[in-house]
């Protein structure tokens, strides 16, 4: 797909940041049928600028037909095999992306009502935003899609079309407006802590963030939703990007301490060049090139990037849920990250996190429990980085005190001091200081004789 970034100044305090936020899909491409795509770099050879394929002005539609049968990650990831454990009955995922159109035949009975946050949706998060209104359909899609027509004997949903991860999970959609400046519309910084505790106060138990950015910092006007997130103990997924759209490392959202983050690998199971990119906040890979999924006004279409990959994490993490519904976000974190398989650099590494995703394993596995989200706190980064504001008694002046003027504040982290070596290292006082202290008693001790001498007489 094309790829459209909205940029926005962001004051916070006295520390100013910019953030551009986009979505987390690579370019989508027809290539004629006597043509091959190149060979992509090797994962493990970073490119200052990779070699991206042209963006087209929209994707590649599919036949309903051919729908089902090219979810091969249905199978590939033990999808199907997880149905047998759970099928994300009873949990709500929220979807913050540009709308989702819940009249769409495969997701008809599984959208509920939702909200916008950008002052130009519907109000129920219903209406596409932005440059890529289809986007939240598409991702909504696969997470908690149930197909149509005929009840599937195999399992659960319908026969024909798109079917989640979790498909009787709900959708809980949140539209946000991003890709192109409009008048009117709130400004991503604001739109991106209030989708998050809007999903928090309504119920969601995943947050489906498929968007990116190009920084790995966030402004600090995100910090207490994420931090609200984590103490309502509501897991977020978030998307790594992709470099075919210009990211060649991890950004906000996916860099903050807790959030589940998400790379992108090819049918191969090789970390995608154009559809994914790297990090040391990656907890997991999947599957994201050549993927299908549901378009507004009952379409389909091809598409591929992290952002396609995302979904079928909050998929498995909504089966766990539903499974275990007293499970924490730690421990559904933990489950995720256990039992994936170990790829690229043994344990966690840059572009497959803790591995490749399997998801009847993350189901149905065992995994030793866990007190910590070994994902981090963000609530424990705020403390450590980001200054505590003044008590009443730090700010109070004393009665007939003259005020201190304010301060600008400082939000640089302070240089820790440089220890000096001792004027003497061998622990004695040197010798300068001793002989003149002698000198000292000694003018004392005579003065003090003549004085005793002169009162005898």
């Amino acid at each position: 797909m094309s790829v459209r970034a909205t940029r926005r100044r962001v004051l916070s305090g006295a520390a100013a940041a910019t953030v551009v936020l986009s979505f987390a899909a690579a370019p989508a491409v027809a290539m004629p049928d006597n043509e091959q795509q190149p060979a992509a770099p090797a994962p493990s050879i970073p490119l200052e600028s990779p070699v991206a394929p042209p963006p087209t002005d929209g994707k590649v539609p599919v036949s309903v037909d051919a729908i089902r049968e090219r979810e091969y990650w249905l199978d590939e990831y033990g999808v199907r095999d997880a149905w047998k454990e759970s099928t994300g009955k009873g949990v709500k995922i929220a979807v913050i992306d540009t709308g989702v159109d819940a009249t769409h035949q495969d997701l008809s009975d599984a959208v509920v009502d939702g909200t916008d946050v950008s002052g130009m949706g519907d109000g129920k998060g219903h209406r596409g935003l932005g440059s890529e209104p289809e986007h939240g359909t598409l991702v909504s899609s696969l997470a908690a899609g149930r197909g149509h027509g005929e009840d599937n004997p195999d399992g659960p949903g319908k026969q024909s079309g798109v079917i989640g991860v979790a498909p009787e999970a709900e959708i809980l959609p949140v539209s946000l407006w991003l890709g192109n400046e409009e008048p009117g519309v709130k400004d991503v910084n604001e739109q991106i802590p209030n989708a998050v505790r809007w999903a928090v106060d309504n119920g969601a138990d995943v947050i489906n963030m498929s968007v990116g950015s190009d920084s790995p910092e966030w402004p600090q006007s995100w910090d207490s939703a994420f931090a609200y997130a984590e103490e309502k103990d509501v897991l977020v997924v978030a998307a790594s990007g992709n470099r075919g759209s210009g990211l060649n490392q991890v950004g906000a959202p996916a860099t903050i301490p807790g959030v589940l983050t998400v790379g992108g690998v090819n049918r191969a199971g090789q970390a995608s060049w154009d559809s994914s990119s790297q990090g040391i906040s990656i907890a997991v890979a999947g599957p994201s090139e050549d993927m299908v999924g549901a378009m507004p006004d009952g379409g389909y279409a091809e598409w591929s990037g992290t952002s396609a990959t995302v979904p079928l994490v909050s998929g498995t993490a909504a089966l766990i849920k539903s499974k275990n519904p007293d499970l924490s976000v730690a421990q559904i974190a933990n489950q995720i990250i256990r039992t994936a398989h170990d790829a690229g650099e043994k344990g966690q590494d840059p572009f497959y996190g803790y591995g490749i995703l399997d998801v009847k394993a993350a189901v149905a596995q065992d995994v030793p429990d866990v007190d910590k989200n070994p994902l981090g706190s963000m609530k424990h980064w705020m403390s450590v980085h980001r200054p505590a504001p003044a008590t009443a008694s730090e700010t109070a002046s004393s009665p007939g005190a003259t005020e201190t003027p304010h301060t600008e504040q400082v939000t640089e982290e302070a240089t820790p001091p440089v220890a000096q070596a001792p004027l003497n290292e061998t622990g004695a006082l040197p010798v300068v200081i001793l002989a003149g202290f002698g000198l000292v008693v000694a003018g004392l001790t005579v003065a003090a004789v003549l004085h005793i001498r002169s009162v005898n007489r």
